[in-house]
């Protein structure tokens, strides 16, 4: 029945409130100009205006697209064939490159890389584990492998995202797996994961969010308190120190590396997409004139211990370090002209 709604009452939908926003836009674009003066930030009304304009269009014109290829796949018989995954990959990049283009255009961001990144080392599958933050990190990062690093990602994301008609079409198409947020669905979110990790080649991405949902203190302090409630008191200790980054859940992390005993690992922290959970949250906190910087960090999969608790203590180490280095890397305001020196930029 959730399957149905949004496939047949939400993906009409969006393409409905595309056709009636481009119909009404200039009434849109009179009362955000006119709001303008009153608000906060520089045209910040008609900036996140257009970007809405622009997401609703590019996805309701993919749902188009989308519903064509499962046509042309035999009414859906195909669709998991590599042609026709590879035809849904480069759509995705397609996709993100046009979202990205025009928020660096819009918002002003300069968005830079710093460290070894993924194409370091290629032919190489990988396993790409990254702190979680808000909506906006997760489509930064795919963009980023993607577009700048030529992988093809496998990704990990909560099930509540598959609302999202685009996102719901689109990673039910590829290697992808939805997992579920009520403890109480019976999933074996592990199991799910080995098997989605299984098989990766030289130019995969298998990406893993270990934090299990975005950052909040109310979330952190519930990660605390669960390390305590199961005897790890050490390792709650360790988490309180940790201010910027909830305490990494390493169950689904660990069954990856299992599953995928060639893969290096990547870690990635970023700067500029925190506390974006709410409507309101993206008013206030949406990065406008900014540098937005990522931080990569690629292990050799012979420095990866080989013991589960081994592994443990090694992620909660790296969580730490990308602790750390967030506290020491804050997004830089590009409105007031000042400048910042990267090791390499994108």
């Amino acid at each position: 029945m959730i399957w149905v709604l949004r496939r047949l009452v939400i993906a009409p939908a969006m393409i409905g409130l595309a056709v009636a926003l481009w119909v009404t836009l200039p009434l849109w674009l009179i009362a955000a100009a006119a709001l303008t003066p009153i608000l906060p930030g520089r045209w910040r009304a008609l900036r996140l205006l257009w970007l809405f304009v622009v997401y609703v269009t590019c996805e309701s014109v993919l749902l188009v697209v989308l519903l064509g290829l499962w046509v042309a796949a035999g009414f859906g018989r195909r669709l998991r064939t590599p042609y026709f995954e590879g035809i849904h990959y480069d759509l995705t990049e397609g996709l993100l490159w046009v979202l990205f283009g025009e928020a660096r255009r819009v918002l002003k961001l300069r968005i830079e890389t710093d460290g070894p990144s993924p194409d370091a080392h290629p032919g190489v599958p990988l396993i790409v584990a990254c702190r979680h933050a808000g909506p906006g990190d997760s489509l930064i990062l795919i963009h980023a492998l993607m577009d700048w690093y030529h992988r093809e990602p496998r990704v990990v994301l909560k099930d509540t995202l598959a609302w999202d008609p685009m996102i719901d079409v689109i990673l039910h198409r590829i290697p992808a797996s939805f997992i579920s947020t009520n403890p109480r669905a019976g999933q074996d979110f592990e199991s799910e994961i080995a098997a989605l990790a299984r098989g990766l080649d030289e130019n995969d991405a298998f990406v893993i969010f270990p934090e299990g949902g975005n950052f909040t203190p109310a979330r952190r302090r519930r990660g605390i308190d669960r390390l305590r409630k199961l005897g790890m008191e050490r390792m709650a200790r360790r988490a309180e120190r940790m201010t910027h980054v909830l305490a990494p859940r390493p169950g689904g992390f660990l069954a990856a590396l299992d599953s995928a005993p060639d893969a290096d690992v990547v870690l990635v922290a970023h700067t500029g997409l925190d506390h974006m959970l709410t409507v309101g949250d993206v008013w206030r906190e949406l990065p406008m004139d900014k540098v937005i910087t990522m931080r990569w960090w690629q292990v050799p999969r012979e420095e990866i211990p080989a013991e589960r608790e081994a592994r443990i203590e090694w992620l909660f180490g790296w969580w730490e370090r990308i602790d750390a280095w967030i506290a020491e890397n804050r997004p830089q305001d590009l409105s007031r002209g000042r400048s910042r020196r990267t090791t390499s930029a994108s």
